[in-house]
Order: C-alpha cells, then structure tokens, then sequence
C-alpha cells in the first residue's frame, strides 16, 4: 500500500511551511512515528513523524515551500525493510524493524543521519561545525555551512544561505512594525539593590523546595503585571477603529532558540505566584530552545518581555510585538555610582526601555507605566509581596 504523506497544519492561520530537512534519505526503511523531517513555519520549527513503517519516497526537497495538505513524500507500507541502529558499542547493526534514530552520536556531538554522512565524506571536524538543530544537534545545512567556510577564499570568502521560513517572517514583521505604528520608546533605570537582597536570602530555599531558581523574570513579570492592571492602555490593541483592552495580562517572553526569535506566552500571568512565574518561563525556555514549542503555546500575548542583558546589552529600543502595543526591554545590570540622600553610593543599575505605539498609547501612559514598574521592582517587599516576603514566596 502506498501512503501519501501531507503536510499537516502547524496552528492557525498557517498555510505554508518550508522543509528545512529531511532527516532520512530517499528510499530508506522508517520506522512508525519516526522523526523524517524538519519543517519551518512562520512562527516554529516542528518535526514530521512517519505515519506508518516502510520505504519512503521523497518527493519535495530541501528548502522547498509547500502548502498545507500538499503531499511531501510517499512511504510503502507492504515493503518491511531493515533498519540501522547504533548499538550502545557505537557499532552499526542490522536489525529487522527496529526502532531507527534521527540522532547519530559523534563523539558526543549529536547530528543527523545526512549531516553525519556528509561529515565522514568530507573528513569534518565536528569541532568545526556548529550546530543549530535541537539541543545544538548538526543538521546538513550546518556541515554545508562549515564547507562554505572552510572553503572560501581567504578573508574575502563568501557564503549564501535562504533565509528560513521563519526569518524570513521575523523580517517582514519587523518591517511591518516600525512601517505601520507610531512607535515611541521611553527609558528609566532601576535600582537592583531590593531584588539582590531578597535573592541573596531566600534563593536557596525557593530552589530547593520548588526545584526552579528565584531569577529576576518573576520580579519583572509580577511588576509588569501590576503595572499593566493600572494603565490599561498599555495592555490593550488597536483593531481597526477600535481599541481592545485585555481583562487579563498574558505575558510574552522573547527567548533566543537556534532558529531565531521564539516568544512563549505566559498565559493569565496576573493569577500567578512567583514559584508558578518562574516554572512556567523554565518549562516554556527549554521547549523553546529545544525545538519543541508548539504553535499554540506561542499564539496571543498581550504584553511582551525581552532581555538583552543575557547577551550584555546596556541599552536598546525593542520592537513592538504586533498586535500588542508595547514591549518592555530588560538589559544588563551594572554597579553605577549613584546619588542617595545626597550621598554617592555604589548601586547595582539596570536600564529599562518600554517601546509603546504613539496612536494607542499617550506619553503620561507610557512614562506612568514605567515608572510604576521601576517602583515595584525597587521596593517588590511593599508593592509585590504585601510586605510579607516569606508568605509571597511560599516559604
């Protein structure tokens, strides 16, 4: 029998995708539910599982965009072939209908089978590649990469790569934004010194009777939560002539993963304590970093959170994500000399940035909105925890 296999819909709103790469080679025996492909949509990468055991014929290549419901590669369902496997002697077997791996191990190094092939061919160093596939895995478009740079002429040497589905949406977006609103940023700073001292006394507890880390993102989200309650403008989205204000706040978290941009939402933030804040980032982070968010737990948002200080940025004027209207950019935290009570003192400062859209969003909204948020990140014992710091956090 043969058994067509369609590109099933990633999420709403979605009508093509890209075969970034297929993970098996044309005519080779897989296994049910085995990972065959890798698939970039506008808004993630996902992998395609075979639909029933057998000889696949692929019929779409790499790189190719396809509509949703096209067919992509054809599997053979009466041919029972042999599958490889590596043993835990990283010896190659032949094992009838065995469980087929879309990992290799290189020493240590995960990559695809393609990848893995290409490598040998060319006497590859894996030290040489790296990998942007989940969990850091080489795909075949890393190892092409790595060839191209090996390769090239000396300092004047140059490389070309298609822009996946996903930059390419990125892009447009980005575009879109700063084309189409009326985008304003305003900045303040914040002094850390309240946060360190809480961190300083508690993160041991908090970490060992909930197994997450006391980070800053709870304070940040807990502030803004507050913060957005009382300027409802800046939780709202304009819809043609209307404006929509959200009853609720759900909290967009801008993670950097492997294949670019991803923005987990933290659903009904504004209900949350800090342990249930800082699980649901973690759980959201790592999917997102290895490959495995799905559509839906990036869709919606009403608010967006982004941390440029993970990588030491100072200071930057963030992109609105649309239809929101306004994103809160964190950077890094510095010790700055800094005037208290008419004294200098050393103080642990982080700059903040709220890019807002000018046409939703008033100056007295956005300067208001901020420095709420810098009130309750510099005193979160009175405007986050009631005063009561060990009740708040669960301790």
């Amino acid at each position: 029998m043969l058994l067509e296999m369609k590109v099933p819909s990633p999420g709403e709103s979605i009508s093509e995708v890209e075969i970034a790469e297929w993970l098996v080679e044309d005519g080779e025996y897989v296994e049910k539910d085995q990972s065959i492909a890798e698939i970039d949509s506008d808004k993630a990468t996902l992998e395609l599982p075979a639909e029933e055991s057998g000889i696949i014929k692929i019929v779409v290549g790499d790189g190719e965009t396809v509509a949703v419901g096209d067919v992509v590669c054809i599997i053979d369902t009466s041919i029972k072939g042999e599958s490889k496997v590596k043993s835990n002697q990283d010896e190659v077997i032949e094992a009838p209908k065995s469980v087929v791996k879309s990992t290799v191990d290189l020493g240590g190094v995960k990559a695809t089978p393609l990848a893995s092939a290409i490598i040998s061919e060319h006497d590859i160093s894996t030290k040489d590649v790296k990998g942007t596939g989940e969990a850091g895995k080489i795909t075949k478009s890393d190892v092409i990469d790595a060839i191209n740079g090996i390769s090239t002429d000396g300092p004047r040497g140059t490389s070309r790569k298609k822009m996946s589905s996903l930059r390419r949406k990125i892009a447009s977006r980005l575009v879109t934004v700063k084309n189409e609103t009326a985008m304003l940023t305003t900045f303040n700073e914040v002094d850390m010194t309240a946060i360190f001292e809480i961190r300083k006394q508690y993160k041991d507890q908090f970490k060992e009777k909930y197994a997450v880390g006391l980070g800053f993102m709870s304070f940040f989200t807990k502030a803004v939560t507050t913060a957005l309650q009382e300027f409802k403008d800046v939780n709202a989205m304009i819809d043609g002539n209307e404006v929509i204000h959200h009853n609720y706040v759900d909290i967009g978290i801008a993670v950097s993963a492997p294949k670019g941009l991803m923005v987990p939402v933290v659903r009904n933030a504004e209900l949350m304590n800090f342990q249930e804040v800082e699980s649901e980032i973690k759980r959201l982070a790592v999917k997102a970093r290895d490959g495995k968010i799905t559509i839906n737990e990036m869709l919606g948002g009403t608010f967006t959170i982004t941390n440029g200080g993970v990588f030491g940025s100072m200071l930057s004027t963030p992109i609105i994500n649309p239809p929101q209207s306004a994103i809160l950019g964190m950077h890094n935290i510095v010790e700055r000399p800094i005037a208290i009570e008419g004294k200098v003192e050393v103080r642990p400062i982080m700059y903040v940035a709220l890019s807002y859209d000018h046409r939703i969003i008033d100056g007295r909204e956005s300067v208001g909105f901020l420095v709420r948020v810098k009130e309750c990140l510099e005193n979160p014992s009175e405007h986050l925890m009631g005063g009561d710091i060990v009740r708040f956090l669960g301790l």
